[in-house]
């Protein structure tokens, strides 16, 4: 054994320690993965990932993702040995009020860690993402004097990431795209929470990653010197296969009375502290150790891996030199452009256009996609229906890492994990899209991008009845508003293409939470009574007056999308005193200031209207406890969209009559 080897060794089982006394400090927690994969910490982050504590942004760092999230004193542990700014007080906090180690890994809160991980299996989508952004930064990046992105994707996940649907559509997609980049080490350990393994798995897990094009290792966990041999044959193969290690690993490793068992998944061990401790070798009297060779070890790591950086950062210095272009491209990821400013770039429609608002979505994002470089494009098996392809660019794959649209397959869980991913990257700027009544399939990584505040555009069609003849299972009447209740996701549905114009527009904008554009499979008329400028900007609000009352105002009708139409030709009907607002994005109308949000909405008016061909329960909000909503609180039909509608009730005379009551 090398003086390395031992150092290391007492690491593991120092790690062990803070991840013991922590959960037992809060009587909360998983010990099961840090104990259990203690010594895969110790070979990773003393000696074999390629990182910088001083950096944790540095672009060229191999990137490390916790899947399995519940284990986050795993990462806690190795972040602070490290050299991190997580400090052994922030450990002792762990899962404390506003400590920078809750209970499962966040994005953005704690130096060091690159996903929020915590729903199981998000963690393998993410690293996919993470892979192919790595692919395609090499590919429009790199050139063959100043290679500046060489890293690798190392994800650790467990038995309960394996079993999720959505870890393996994303391990589908990365072995047919052959993600060479990508290592996934396997927690093997025979246990999930509620019983061992067997209860739930009897798959041959080897072969079936080998018949999904990984290449694969099985090596025992705690033996340090076979796993580094292993990571480093999968860091440096030449096989264009992504990685899997299976590390055979026993759970809760340094608690005798639950080691091994799914006691040892979570808090169980604790109760067992002093014994276990006193096994670690640790001492009775001093709790959260760690010693004084094994901190000066990991400050010797430090610095190495600092001057490791600092030498990437010479060659990245003279590749900037060389080359201008690349890199003034690159500095553009930082500066995500004005809604206005991209608006600018979609000319105007025809005044006679009737379009879906897909295929005015589409003729937006062409002049937009030349405008913003790093922009990607993906759907689930549906370009031809989504109408999202990048014209001016061709497919992502094993050929072509240039490429900006991604065929992501029939995947749409897998298709939004992945979209996470390239935006925890930070690089490119994912935009995903499939049919609107599919995002139930996509929502868990929807609902992490909103907690993450990552920047994913999703353009999802389809969005109402006007689908018709496919019927109910395929008319998303609930969906919109179910989106509409994450927190942080905007949601705009808008009313026609220039409408269309200004969501692009306010989506790519945006790069504190993710955008969903619901847009329509049928064509719309162009709204020409409300000038285009007024249209594009009021959509930017969220809300604004489509209709102007030309007398003393009486009535307002609201609403959103193609129903908007329905609207305004009410408006003319119940005569000058109504008012008509477009209500495209509920989220980015709140967020306006009060005298804005009064502006358009005066509470003086309280006979009010909203339409929307879906569920009513929001719009309460905005018409109050004297207004009426003209909705569908039932499942769709199957029919010609025209018919659906008039049969549901979503017709103009609906609105003149509910506004003539009241």
């Amino acid at each position: 054994m090398t003086l390395q080897t031992l150092l290391l060794a007492k690491a593991a089982n120092q790690a062990r320690g803070l991840a013991i006394d922590a959960v037992h400090a809060c009587s909360s927690g998983h010990l099961g993965l840090p104990l259990g994969c203690a010594e895969i910490g110790a070979v990773l982050y003393g000696h074999a990932l390629s990182h910088n504590p001083e950096r944790p942004r540095w672009i060229n760092r191999d990137r490390f993702v916790l899947s399995a999230g519940h284990g986050s004193m795993f990462l806690y542990s190795w972040l602070h040995l490290s050299g991190y700014e997580v400090s052994l007080e922030e450990v002792k906090k762990f899962r404390v009020l506003h400590s920078i180690t809750p209970g499962h890994p966040e994005f953005h809160e704690t130096p060091g860690v690159e996903a929020t991980t915590g729903p199981l299996g998000q963690g393998i989508g993410n690293a996919v993402g993470m892979a192919v952004a790595g692919q395609m930064a090499a590919a429009r990046f790199n050139t063959a004097e100043h290679p500046i992105f060489d890293y690798h994707v190392v994800c650790l996940a467990g038995d309960g990431c394996m079993q999720e649907g959505v870890a393996m559509e994303a391990v589908e997609f990365a072995g047919h795209q052959k993600l060479d980049n990508l290592i996934l080490i396997y927690d093997s350990n025979d246990v999930t929470l509620d019983a061992m393994a067997d209860k739930t798995q009897s798959e041959n897990t080897a072969a079936r990653f080998k018949a999904m094009h990984w290449d694969v290792q099985t090596v025992d966990g705690h033996d340090m010197a076979l796993f580094l041999k292993a990571f480093n044959k999968a860091k440096n193969t030449k096989s264009g296969r992504p990685q899997l290690i299976i590390a055979k690993t026993i759970i809760g490793k340094g608690i005798p009375e639950v080691a091994g068992t799914a006691k040892g998944h979570g808090e169980g061990g604790a109760k067992f502290s002093d014994g276990a401790r006193a096994g670690l070798g640790l001492p009775a009297d001093q709790h959260f150790f760690v010693s004084d060779d094994v901190r000066a070890y990991f400050a010797g790591n430090k610095e190495r891996l600092i001057k490791a950086c600092n030498r990437w950062s010479k060659r990245y210095k003279a590749w900037r030199t060389a080359n201008p272009e690349k890199a003034a491209l690159l500095d553009s990821a930082a500066h995500a452009p004005s809604a206005a400013h991209l608006m600018e770039k979609i000319p105007l429609f025809p005044a006679d256009a009737k379009l879906a608002t897909r295929a005015a979505g589409r003729d937006a994002l062409q002049p937009v996609a030349a405008e913003l470089p790093l922009l990607i494009g993906g759907s689930a098996d549906l370009y031809g229906s989504t109408l999202n392809y990048i014209a001016a660019d061709k497919d992502f794959d094993a050929t072509n890492r240039t490429g900006r649209n991604i065929r992501f397959g029939i995947r749409e869980h897998a298709m939004a994990a992945i979209a996470n991913g390239i935006a925890y990257d930070g690089l490119f700027r994912p935009s995903v899209a499939t049919f609107l009544v599919f995002a139930d399939y996509s929502r868990p990584s929807m609902r992490i991008a909103a907690l993450a505040k990552l920047p994913v555009v999703y353009v999802y069609t389809h969005d109402s009845i006007g689908v018709g003849e496919d019927g109910p299972t395929h008319q998303p009447v609930e969906t919109v508003s179910a989106l509409r209740l994450i927190p942080n996701f905007d949601v705009i549905r808008p009313a026609d293409p220039e409408e269309t114009a200004g969501a692009f527009g306010a989506a790519l904008e945006r790069t504190d939470g993710p955008t969903l554009l619901a847009l329509t499979r049928q064509a719309l008329p162009m709204l020409n009574d409300i000038p285009p400028h007024i249209r594009r900007a009021g959509v930017l609000k969220g809300g604004y007056v489509a209709v102007q009352e030309t007398a003393p105002l009486t009535h307002i009708l609201l609403a959103a999308g193609s129903e908007l139409q329905l609207a305004i030709a009410a408006a003319k009907t119940m005569g000058p005193g109504t008012r008509v607002v477009s209500m495209p994005s509920f989220f980015r109308f709140d967020r306006q200031p009060a005298e804005y949000r009064e502006s358009i909405l005066p509470s003086s008016c309280r006979k009010r209207v909203a339409v929307e061909a879906g569920v009513t329960g929001l719009w309460s909000k905005y018409v109050g406890l004297d207004g009426k909503i003209i909705g569908i609180d039932r499942f769709g039909l199957s029919a010609p969209g025209p018919i659906v509608y008039k049969e549901l009730g979503i017709t103009t005379e609906a609105v003149v009559a509910a506004a003539q009551a009241l």
